[in-house]
């Protein structure tokens, strides 16, 4: 018989497929049921249990004994299976030799007797598990890294969208403190701060919702707030706010440096003693730079509050910029400075 027609008889036979879909059974069981719904919830004893059946079964079964004696192709018709006979010798009949059994006139299928063990059958077995534990393992493993990498970035999400309404708010009130000053003076610009506030405010609630705007919005933004804040302070407060670089080729997270600028003008201004501010904003390609600068007019005690703002800042920069930042606050001889720096 040709190998041909040997593999043919093989995927013809019924106890071939037999053999296959016992194995592919038993790796299936095992792979998406047993193990992840009993190891993987911490039912070992019921694993255990469940494991012992498979093996049992492999054990009784003998998948592969079953396969080599009931193979056709095995052997030829009317033979009994290779190796339950010994060969001939060479040079003596066999009819004199004493260990000479006449054969039975009818082929008879012999089966391995007593407590044979399937030794293959037990080899697979233990193939097919440790290949069904290989692969769930590693496919729970990527379902769990993936879950935590989706926590983490809602997370993120999160705190940087609890972050943006904290400092909304606090923006607000201030701007409509200082409006409501002009107000009560019947200010003749106050329907300029009204506009300017409007304008600040289309940009808070349009374009803070992306992660990251031009810096040309974010100076806009501050230039607006600035003239507001101008309306409201005498001669004696010296302002220098200067730009410089290309604003449209380089973005920044919104509202990032609002929280310097509200600092510079809370703590920063007096009624009653001359002071300066100077904010600087240079874009560059590779980088951002901010300044500002500031006398300390307000007493200490009151600083607390402003120090949340530039923690949930720092919070922001983390967040957004990681290692991408360089910030420097320091504050000497009653004049506070803040340098900030973002590279692309």
């Amino acid at each position: 018989m040709s190998d041909i027609e040997s593999i043919g008889e093989l995927l013809t036979s019924m106890y071939y497929w037999q053999f296959c879909l016992f194995y592919i059974a038993l790796f299936y069981l095992h792979t998406y049921w047993i193990f992840p719904f009993l190891f993987f919830k911490k039912r070992y004893i019921l694993y255990g249990f469940a494991v012992i059946c498979l093996f049992a079964s492999v054990y009784m079964l003998k998948p592969f004994d079953q396969l080599i004696v009931h193979n056709s192709f095995s052997r030829r018709e009317g033979e009994p299976p290779p190796g339950l006979v010994p060969p001939p010798r060479l040079g003596k009949p066999m009819h004199d030799r004493p260990d000479f059994r006449p054969e039975p006139s009818e082929s008879v299928e012999r089966l391995p007797k007593g407590d044979h063990i399937d030794i293959t059958s037990i080899f697979l077995f233990v193939i097919m598990m440790a290949l069904s534990i290989a692969i769930e393992t590693m496919y729970q493993w990527r379902e769990t890294e993936k879950r935590a990498v989706q926590a983490e970035a809602d997370k993120i999400s999160a705190e940087l969208s609890f972050l943006k309404a904290q400092i909304h708010p606090h923006f607000l009130f201030n701007t409509l403190n200082n409006i409501y000053a002009l107000a009560i003076t019947q200010n003749e610009n106050t329907a300029t701060s009204i506009m300017k506030l409007s304008n600040i405010m289309r940009y808070v609630t349009d374009e803070v919702l992306e992660d990251f705007v031009p810096l040309s919005n974010e100076v806009e933004c501050i230039r607006n707030y600035i003239d507001l804040q101008r309306l409201r302070l005498g001669k004696n407060m010296q302002i220098d706010f200067s730009v410089n670089g290309n604003q449209e080729r380089v973005k920044i997270a919104p509202l990032l440096l609002m929280t310097f600028i509200e600092n510079v003008f809370k703590y920063g201004v007096s009624n009653h003693h001359p002071g300066s501010i100077i904010i600087k904003i240079v874009a560059e390609r590779q980088h951002i730079y901010f300044f500002c600068q500031n006398q300390i007019f307000t007493p200490t005690q009151n600083t607390n509050r402003e120090g949340v703002g530039i923690v949930n800042t720092r919070q922001r920069l983390n967040r957004l910029y990681s290692d991408k930042h360089s910030l420097n606050i320091k504050s000497e001889d009653n004049v506070f400075t803040v340098e900030l720096t973002l590279y692309s």
